[in-house]
């Protein structure tokens, strides 16, 4: 689907949701096919992690 159709089914902003795609491409979570489509190659992600206070 195009970044624009991603944007209005998860009800935010296409440019703030165009970062986002971008940013996960650079990290290899998604990945862009041959003819330019962007793709989620994995059945799940686990993503385990931490968050601590900065104060």
């Amino acid at each position: 689907m195009c970044i624009r159709e991603a944007a209005r089914r998860v009800e935010r902003d296409v440019k703030t949701v165009h970062g986002d795609v971008h940013a996960l491409l650079d990290v290899g979570i998604l990945d862009r096919t041959h003819n330019g489509q962007i793709v989620f190659p994995f059945d799940a992600v686990h993503v385990d992690f931490t968050l601590t206070s900065m104060v």
